[in-house]
């Protein structure tokens, strides 16, 4: 920090130190996550430390003060500390702050390309149709249709004493309780990552950091010295805490008031000994609430619940977050009459429309289980047909491989007859902790996943994908401009050799339990690609292992240019359309103002794999696609004529990619990629696919 960073703070001591200002660039500024980041960051240091936005300040140390401030992105705020550690404090935190701390979509999912952002949320408009008092309108916030019947769920009060006994015995009731939650909370979030549910997880985490607030708890302590009960005063304290984060013009900083209740109830609970039942849903249960907790959302029975509306909530908030991941339409903001329909009514829930439609005619009902029927059917054809194997109609086999990030994803890929793992995202053992995994570790997941899919198997390990727009903790970097085109990827893991080769022994050692493939991402020149291949062979000497295939991926326009180059020194090419298709149309995928121009059909992206292809033929080196298109039914026909050899698809896709390879013919799909190759853009491309295979 300079001379002018050093600015007294006006109105605290001569010890503070002010930074300059700090510009937010989160897209949707301080809500939950990134400011349980900065929160987190915060916490190491000794010195009290506090966020300035003009005359306004709060505790940086406090997730709830800083979502409070209501923060969005292209304000302007400064950090302000006092302490033995005060300069490190700002220098560490004030490059934090100026990066992206956006974390809506994890960064495991971003790499997915599944989730680059939440879906517009839709509300439907009264004034399109006719009014019809059967309707009742909200927002949309995870797609789906359903029929089924409403179950109203309730929460019911937990009765407090205000009364306390001496402040000590109520602060050991409150400290049982927290560390019991705070218990119960980190097994909820190692669970989900285990299960490689980066989202779930995330938010978990986010709710562990609420149980550590120290306004959150400075305000229980004091009502607690007064002579208040430990329940009592929780309660008072978080009910407090999240009727002012309610209370904001913010969506989605209101909507995380419902995070704080979640949190506030679980210890509210454990400090009064009450165990909440679980609801016994009815089958086909379309549940209406004034809201729903995350935990709640994060435990329904997806077998029995089809559905749900909230009255509170947001497209926003981690409820519709965990109900996109579960795969269940949900309606929120919806009419506060849904309340008063009685229990067992009849009703259609659109979560893509925004709308519940109560006592439905019975022709209704029919043509919408009709759609639920087909669908149902085409999926049962193609789970029961799944473990065949993917040839078109004319003889040539296509890899249907799985695109997994953890243990369970290879299990469950496995029992659906893949051909292997396409791309492992080992980024599931680096992301959101504390220090980098050990080998062993590593080791011991990599051997898990290898067996899992079995000897004679493809095992594709992409080695650690990192950097720049997904930082790790443990690695310090410099803030940087444009992080999509900085140090991330093979780049950072040349700058961190000791990171790269203690990962490669670790891969290394499930050699002999699968076809072990080792994959460099975000290569773009020969000489990335040389550097890396040395510290590969330095392990392979260490640990005597030969027995691997290396590849690259290919997400940049260079790789794609030079895969006549590339094919030479590598066993194979992947790859990798949504970085390919956003290099290449300068668009962040991760933007959704740009989702229209971010498409993986625009003819110059296909044109860059069908160069990719060229460039192997001959070299005994075959292709694959790993990106979102792969699990794309309609773009299957063009990857496949533009000579593609292998689809690394996302692992629920797997049994309709193969279905779909096996309803084609290589000869028609030839000549289709010969047809987009000419056409001007994604929508005439994704046009001429829909009418040419509309009936394959």
């Amino acid at each position: 920090m300079n001379q002018s960073d050093e600015v007294r703070h006006e109105s605290a001591i001569d010890s503070w130190l002010l930074s300059d200002e700090i510009t937010i660039i989160s897209p949707n500024g301080f809500h939950a996550r990134p400011a349980a980041r900065l929160v987190t960051a915060a916490k190491k240091f000794r010195a009290e430390i506090r966020l300035v936005r003009g005359e306004g300040s709060c505790n940086a140390k406090s997730v709830v003060a800083v979502m409070g401030m209501a923060l969005d992105q292209g304000q302007k705020v400064r950090l302000s500390a006092s302490g033995s550690d005060a300069r490190e404090a700002i220098d560490t935190l004030a490059p934090l702050i100026a990066g992206d701390l956006e974390e809506e979509a994890p960064a495991e999912e971003k790499a997915r390309g599944e989730v680059s952002a939440p879906p517009a949320a839709t509300r439907a408009d009264a004034s399109e149709e006719p009014p019809n008092p059967n309707i009742f309108r909200g927002i949309g916030a995870s797609p789906g249709i359903g029929v089924g019947v409403l179950y109203r769920v309730v929460r019911k009060d937990i009765e407090v004493e205000e009364k306390g006994e001496s402040p000590q015995t109520e602060r050991d009731n409150l400290s049982r309780a927290l560390g019991v939650a705070k218990q119960q909370l980190t097994e909820l979030e190692d669970k989900m990552r285990v299960q490689a549910d980066a989202g779930k997880a995330a938010i978990f985490a986010a709710h562990l950091e609420l149980l550590d607030d120290p306004d959150l708890l400075d305000e229980a302590n004091k009502l607690i010295s007064g002579g208040k009960s430990a329940a009592f005063s929780w309660q008072a304290a978080f009910k407090e805490q999240a009727s002012r984060l309610a209370g904001l013009a913010s969506e989605l900083l209101a909507a995380r008031a419902a995070d704080l209740e979640d949190v506030g109830r679980r210890v509210l609970m454990l400090i009064a000994g009450v165990k909440e039942e679980k609801e016994d849903y009815p089958a086909e249960s379309i549940l209406v609430a004034e809201d729903l907790a995350p935990s709640d959302t994060a435990s329904l029975d997806r077998g029995r619940v089809i559905g749900f509306c909230t009255v509170r909530g947001g497209a926003t908030s981690h409820v519709s977050i965990l109900a996109r991941s579960l795969g269940i339409p949900a309606v929120v903001g919806i009419d506060h009459a849904v309340l008063e329909l009685p229990a067992g009514t009849q009703a259609i829930i659109d979560g893509t429309s925004g709308t519940l439609l109560k006592n439905p005619d019975a022709g209704e009902v029919t043509r919408i289980r009709g759609i639920q029927d087909e669908h149902a059917a085409r999926r049962a054809s193609q789970l029961a047909e799944t473990l065949r194997p993917a040839v078109t109609s004319d003889g040539r086999r296509i890899e249907v491989a799985a695109n997994v990030s953890g243990l369970s994803d290879a299990q469950q890929a496995s029992s659906l007859g893949c051909d292997g793992v396409g791309l492992l995202r080992s980024e599931f053992l680096f992301l959101e902790r504390e220090n980098a995994p050990s080998e062993e570790e590593q080791a011991s997941a990599y051997m898990a996943i290898a067996d899992a899919i079995g000897p004679g198997l493809p095992l594709v390990v992409r080695t650690l994908d990192v950097g720049g727009d997904k930082p790790l903790r443990y690695i310090e970097q410099a803030h940087e401009e444009n992080p999509f085109l900085g140090v991330r990827g093979i780049r950072l893991c040349l700058e961190r050799a000791d990171i790269l080769a203690a990962q490669l022994r670790a891969i290394l050692r499930s050699a002999g339990r699968c076809g072990l493939h080792i994959m460099f991402p975000m290569v773009s020149t020969i000489g990335e690609l040389a550097r890396a291949k040395k510290i590969l062979r330095e392990q392979q000497l260490a640990t005597g292992v030969n027995d691997v295939k290396v590849g690259i991926m290919v997400e940049v326009p260079s790789a794609a240019i030079l895969a006549r180059h590339f094919a030479k020194e590598v066993d194979f090419l992947s790859i990798g359309t949504n970085d390919l298709t956003q290099y290449t149309l300068a668009a962040d995928r991760g933007n959704a103002k740009l989702a229209n121009i971010a498409d993986g059909l625009d003819p110059s992206v296909l044109a860059l794999i069908g160069e990719t292809v060229q460039g192997a033929d001959g070299n005994d080196c075959w292709v694959g696609v790993c990106g979102g298109i792969a699990s794309d039914p309609l773009a299957v026909p063009v990857l496949i004529g533009l000579g593609v050899n292998e689809l690394s698809v996302s692992v629920p896709a797997i049994p309709a990619i193969k279905a779909r390879v096996r309803e084609l013919s290589f000869s028609d799909c030839r000549r289709a990629a010969e047809a987009v190759l000419d056409m001007a853009s994604a929508e005439e491309v994704r046009e001429y696919l829909r009418n040419k295979f509309q009936t394959v």
